[in-house]
């Protein structure tokens, strides 16, 4: 089982993602696309991901809006493994 990490760690991990942030015990970002289709394709490898590593975000999809919400229900809060998840999709977005 995934570790939780403190809030001194979650902080430093923060610094190396800026564009997510800390909401209620679990890191959050909003991903902005040119249209509906390009946000669904997004969406879709993001999911394919998720399956692969058997963690799974929370997604919203507003148009051309995709915002993700993750933490390790398991451990209670934010792990090392959120912010995986965190990374992969960063570079799956070309950030």
């Amino acid at each position: 089982m995934a570790t939780k990490l403190s809030d001194t760690e979650v902080a430093k991990q923060l610094e190396r993602a800026p564009d997510w942030s800390e909401v209620s015990g679990e890191i959050q970002r909003t991903f902005q696309f040119d249209d509906f289709k390009q946000a669904m394709a997004f969406v879709n490898q993001v999911a394919d991901y998720a399956e692969r590593v058997q963690h799974h975000p929370d997604i919203m999809v507003r148009y051309n809006k995709v915002t993700l919400t993750v933490s390790t229900h398991d451990a209670g809060g934010i792990t090392a493994q959120d912010f995986e998840l965190a990374d992969f999709c960063d570079h799956l977005a070309g950030v």
